[in-house]
């Protein structure tokens, strides 16, 4: 067991940068993938608008009502064909998110196992004779703080998985709108 209380202070605070370190790198990668999502949707509106006005103009400056139907109806591919691209390319931001998440994890998750072998070593190697149940506590309540990364790492690439999921659901909803208009 730990042969002082300079040791228990130590391994105590590993254990806590270790936890703090993972917490940032993960919440970085998410802070990111949001800032991408938020600047292809504002790319996406500022496009959205333009193609409006541009269309609302087209439309009032038409002869004829038949003109007027048809400038709004040549609107309606570039629509439904920018609503394709931007599922396009929210995948591709949700594929690079889900990336970096999963190597981020994987890195600190192998991280986190060294450092626990280690304190578990350490824990184990001074063991005086009777102090066998208090060293089945630590390493007990090791393996649970390794249980709870594992936990959080799997919950979180499930959503990430999901997410996915709805996007290429939606992608292929639009692209079959697009199919169908074209027809």
């Amino acid at each position: 067991m730990f042969t002082n209380p300079e040791q228990f202070a130590s391994a105590t605070k590993t254990l806590f940068e270790l936890q703090m370190t993972t917490f940032n790198a993960l919440t970085s990668k998410a802070v990111d993938g949001v800032e991408q999502v938020l600047a292809l949707n504002m790319a996406t509106a500022k496009n959205s608008v333009q193609g409006s006005m541009a269309a609302g103009k087209e439309m009032s400056e038409a002869k004829d009502p038949k003109a007027a139907m048809d400038a709004a109806a040549s609107q309606v591919q570039p629509a439904v064909g920018g609503a394709v691209v931007y599922g396009e390319q929210l995948k591709v931001i949700i594929e690079d998110i889900h990336k970096e998440f999963t190597e981020a994890a994987d890195h600190h998750m192998a991280e986190a196992k060294n450092t626990l072998s280690a304190l578990i070593y350490d824990v184990t190697k001074n063991v005086k004779p009777g102090s066998e149940n208090a060293v089945d506590v630590i390493k007990a309540a090791i393996d649970n703080a390794f249980k709870g990364y594992e936990e959080v790492t799997k919950a979180t690439r499930e959503a990430v998985r999901t997410v996915e999921q709805e996007i290429a659901r939606a992608t292929a909803q639009v692209n079959t709108a697009k199919t169908d208009k074209q027809a």
